[in-house]
């Protein structure tokens, strides 16, 4: 394929055009003066010694049981190509849509898949194996399933689904890797059999559900979601949803169904919800005060002070590193150590993977981070991007604070366990 495309000189300049144009979207907000040099994935396996064994990574393990570290916010990627079920939308394997084109490659080149024809869905399994051998054992990611948008009669919507990772996926890794994985089934609430579904997920051992809502095509705020809502506070499934502005992944939905505000029906129902990345990007219509721009985060801000929430609203820090979030929402989430035990550690996985989505150096400008630790991080970036975005958070500090330990300890949230 890029043989033919390197011979026809159009194609050429659309896949070009379409990575700078790619990048740009995945990417929104960076200006050229925090540029950083790598842009590609190196794909190194294993550390080096000398890395492995430094002071600062050793550190950040300090206080923590492994057996306990769940990494709350992992998606699956691949092609389909080993029978796993997976479905990938036509533009974004399109050089004509080369906005999705260049996003899919950032994608698979994040999760070390991009240069295996054939067996990219084995290969991007294999480097999750790889990146969690690099860390301590016991240490599991929670992997993704994600369900298709689907109409107002419940029915799919695969040409307005940016890709497709079914349940039956994510379980069957989880069944056949316990070392690594623990898996969260996605279901759509307006598909027909959206309550067997979840039921089923349940019974198979799915920790929680996971939503894009402006992807996926979901109010959250609608009545219609009310029976899927009882359902979930029944099993005890938490509900892990975007909330903010989505950059990564296009779909069926609008961009206010990201609103957090619109999650507070799935509160009141009495489930559990995670706020993916608090929120932590983009503006949303303030639906208290007649729906003026505010700050998505200011929202996010307003329901984790809310004390009827206080019980059953939660958020993960996914994505919070990424250079497109403001350093000031960094700082807040550090010093608001009152949310503290209500936020849990996610990595977004394989989007630490994306080389120019991070740069330590900001933080050592920004006086979160010492300015020792930038050289480590940036070569650690290189060779595991997951134990890079963990050893990054653990060493933030804001107003002499940093992010304690049970925020990193998440399996306790999702498995009741005696004292």
């Amino acid at each position: 394929m890029m043989n033919q495309i390197s011979a026809n000189p159009r194609r050429r300049r659309l896949l070009l055009a379409g990575i700078g144009a790619g990048a740009a979207a995945l990417f929104g907000g960076l200006s050229a003066a925090r540029a950083v040099p790598r842009i590609w994935n190196p794909c190194r396996a294993g550390l080096p010694d000398e890395l492995a064994n430094h002071p600062l990574i050793q550190a950040a393990w300090s206080g923590l049981d492994p057996t306990r570290v769940w990494d709350c916010h992992a998606h699956i990627a691949g092609t389909g190509d080993s029978g796993s079920g997976i479905v990938v939308s036509p533009e974004m394997s399109s050089v004509l849509h080369p906005v999705q084109f260049a996003q899919r490659l950032f994608y698979l080149n994040a999760g070390c898949a991009h240069d295996t024809p054939g067996r990219i869905d084995q290969s991007y399994v294999e480097r999750m194996h790889n990146l969690l051998d690099g860390m301590r054992p016991g240490v599991k990611l929670l992997l993704f399933a994600f369900d298709r948008a689907h109409d107002a009669a419940g029915t799919p919507l695969p040409k307005q689904s940016a890709f497709y990772v079914p349940n039956d996926y994510a379980r069957n890794l989880a069944r056949k890797y316990t070392k690594y994985f623990e898996w969260v089934a996605s279901v759509h609430p307006r598909r027909r059999d959206a309550l067997a579904v979840l039921e089923q997920a349940k019974a198979e051992g799915a920790r929680a559900v996971k939503w894009l809502p402006p992807a996926m095509g979901i109010d959250p705020a609608s009545p219609r979601c009310d029976d899927f809502y009882r359902a979930m506070a029944k099993l005890d499934l938490p509900l892990i949803s975007h909330a903010g502005e989505e950059k990564a992944v296009h779909g069926a939905g609008r961009p206010d169904f990201g609103n957090p505000l619109r999650l507070r029906r799935a509160l009141d129902a009495g489930v559990r919800v995670i706020i993916a990345h608090c929120a932590s990007i983009g503006e949303d219509a303030d639906l208290d005060n007649g729906g003026k721009q505010v700050a998505s985060f200011d929202l996010f801000a307003r329901m984790m002070d809310n004390p009827a929430h206080r019980d059953h609203l939660f958020a993960d820090i996914s994505a919070i590193t990424q250079r497109n979030r403001p350093l000031a929402v960094v700082r807040t989430i550090i010093e608001r150590t009152d949310w503290h035990g209500r936020l849990l550690n996610g990595s977004d996985y394989p989007l630490p993977g994306v080389m120019p989505l991070f740069a330590p150096a900001d933080f050592a400008e920004a006086g979160l981070l010492a300015r020792e630790a930038v050289p480590v991080l940036s070569e650690l970036h290189a060779h595991n991007p997951l134990l890079f975005d963990f050893v990054l958070k653990r060493h933030l500090v804001a107003n002499g604070q940093r992010l304690p330990n049970k925020l990193f300890e998440t399996r306790s949230f999702f498995v009741h366990e005696k004292a």
